[in-house]
């Protein structure tokens, strides 16, 4: 079944705290939030471009922006209630909403249930208490923990939006996250690296030597051991990377770190890689001297074992020798996140690599 959103940015209505990497007066100047009355026009309109699937679709109108339940009650009541006749109508499946994590208890949850709130995404950014202080976030990993349990036992869809290179951050401290988010068994998971945006605390700290942001290629590797620990355990990562949004693109707001438009497509890229170098190097052990080789992979997987301007090819190449591995085609009995390998005249794998299997053993 297909899953679409509808998004209603309330772009930091209800944000109690000026975190350290967040510049709340230009992105809520750029983008007013909508008043409630007009939301169920929003929605309508946005329901007419959405396709009618012969398999079924979910459809939720998602707040997103701002900390939704630190909002005052009067408030997220006349957003809630502009959208109950399209969830009787069953026009929208739910609603989502992104918070903070202390704003939750039990008694907004029930509101919010009431209300047919069906996913509820949290801005925790890290689980380390070092981390948290020194980006602002004004609670702590135990608030933070108590708020997705919390939201699990109520019956709720639980999302969990996490933030690399903030201050105080390191790889340990990312793995520690990594590891207590799986603990905490969430439905979904974004990830996003630290950027620099203009007139933010952190720009300060960065202009005056104090911060130094993360480079593409640590981001790009960091994200990639989070999103393997979470494919492992069947938690989805919904998103890696900020929305290459106009704000964002426009000269001069972001002073530095690791920002690419297709900043998931390179962590993807990067895990194929590593998948397809463990079959070479398997597939050789076992079949010395076989030369002339192919790499298989499911049509929606091609670009990306091949990499950006097919680095990854390169990459494999330069491993066996360039003679060995001629290249890498489409196989259509191959799944998803599935590679195969074999003699170039053969026109089927002789091995394959399911990414589960990949993970068993590369995870180690």
């Amino acid at each position: 079944m297909k899953h679409y959103n509808i998004p209603i940015f309330i772009p930091h209505l209800g944000c109690p705290f000026n975190c350290i990497f967040c510049n709340q007066k230009r992105i809520a100047s750029l983008v007013p939030a909508p008043d409630p009355d007009l939301v169920l026009d929003m929605v309508q309109s946005a329901l007419k471009s959405l396709p009618v699937l012969s398999q079924g679709r979910e459809i939720e109108v998602a707040y997103y922006g701002g900390s939704f339940t630190a909002l005052d009650q009067d408030l997220q009541e006349k957003y809630l209630l502009a959208l109950q006749s399209c969830l009787k109508q069953g026009a929208i499946d739910g609603i989502r909403l992104s918070t903070r994590p202390d704003f939750i208890d039990p008694s907004v949850l029930d509101l919010l249930g009431r209300h047919g709130v069906s996913t509820i995404e949290l801005g925790i950014q890290s689980f380390n208490e070092e981390v948290l202080a020194a980006s602002g976030r004004g609670y702590s990993s135990q608030i933070a923990v108590d708020a997705c349990r919390l939201i699990k036992e109520f019956g709720f869809r639980l999302g969990i939006q996490l933030m690399i290179g903030l201050p105080g951050d390191s790889f340990e401290n990312d793995m520690e996250t990594t590891f207590k988010t799986i603990e905490l068994e969430p439905d979904l998971v974004r990830i996003y690296p630290t950027l620099v945006i203009k007139n933010t605390p952190l720009a300060d700290m960065y202009e005056a030597g104090h911060y130094q942001p993360l480079k593409l290629h640590k981001a790009v590797a960091v994200c990639a051991r989070m999103f393997m620990h979470f494919q492992q355990q069947n938690i989805k990562v919904i998103r890696m990377g900020l929305h290459p949004s106009e704000e964002l693109r426009e000269e001069g707001v972001i002073l530095a770190g690791p920002f690419h438009p297709a900043f998931g497509e390179l962590v993807e890229q990067l895990v194929f890689q590593k998948q397809a170098q463990a079959l070479l190097n398997d597939y050789i052990s076992a079949q010395t001297g076989i030369r002339n080789l192919i790499i298989y992979s499911n049509h929606r997987d091609l670009s990306k074992v091949l990499g950006y301007k097919r680095g990854n090819l390169h990459y494999l190449q330069g491993l066996c020798g360039l003679g060995s591995l001629q290249g890498v085609k489409v196989h259509p009995d191959l799944k998803p996140n599935e590679l195969g390998i074999g003699p170039a005249s053969s026109a089927h794998p002789d091995m394959t690599l399911s990414r589960l299997a990949f993970l068993s053993t590369y995870l180690q």
